[in-house]
């Protein structure tokens, strides 16, 4: 069994960093000793802030992005097109299509994608809520902004036939080559969407 090498409240904060998306123990020791280190420059003022996330941020009741209003920042833009509504399946989708500055549109966040082999079935996503807004919103327009895998595909069909009987337009995000991107580096999958999805020149 390892030694300890530091005292239990050290050996918690690596603990607790190496549970982060991308950090292992290993990168969770570099970066506990990096805050250690920086101490009045990063640990302390990272503790208040994660302190004042805890208690002030919340789940928007409209669309489901966090922030700390209720409806928020993106709901009560008054600026944004009403009839325009993005689907995604995270938060962390939503804030990518906001940080690319595409659309100027309403969101609403699924909370994960249909995967029945990991028991994740309609009732666990906000669909319910979805099928509210577009029938009580004057939405137009679905974009359906959910990833080409599998489950997001899924997800993408079975929305479709749930918004089918409001007739509103259902559009989903073009797939296929990437800008920049060169054909030989690209997966055969791709390409199929590319070659599927292609448009006039």
């Amino acid at each position: 069994m390892a030694e300890r090498i530091a005292g239990p409240e050290i050996e918690r904060l690596i603990q607790l960093l190496a549970r982060l998306p991308g950090l292992g123990p290993r990168s969770a020791r570099r970066a506990a000793l990096h805050l250690i280190r920086k101490r009045e420059e990063l640990l302390a003022p990272l503790a208040e802030a994660m302190q004042v996330a805890r208690e002030r941020i919340v789940v928007c009741s409209v669309c489901g992005n966090v922030d700390t209003y209720d409806p928020c920042t993106i709901c009560r833009d008054n600026r944004r097109d009403s009839k325009l509504l993005v689907v995604v399946e995270t938060v962390a989708d939503l804030w990518a299509l906001e940080r690319a500055g595409a659309l100027s549109a309403r969101y609403h966040v699924l909370g994960g994608t249909l995967s029945p082999l990991d028991g994740i079935g309609p009732d666990d996503l906000n669909l319910k809520s979805l099928v509210g807004r577009v029938a009580n919103d004057s939405i137009e327009e679905v974009v359906l902004a959910v990833n080409a895998t599998v489950d997001g595909q899924t997800t993408a069909h079975y929305i479709t036939d749930l918004l089918a009987p409001l007739s509103v337009r259902v559009t989903r995000l073009a797939h296929g080559v990437p800008v920049g991107g060169e054909l030989d580096y690209l997966d055969e999958g791709t390409l199929v969407a590319a070659i599927r999805s292609r448009t006039d020149f």
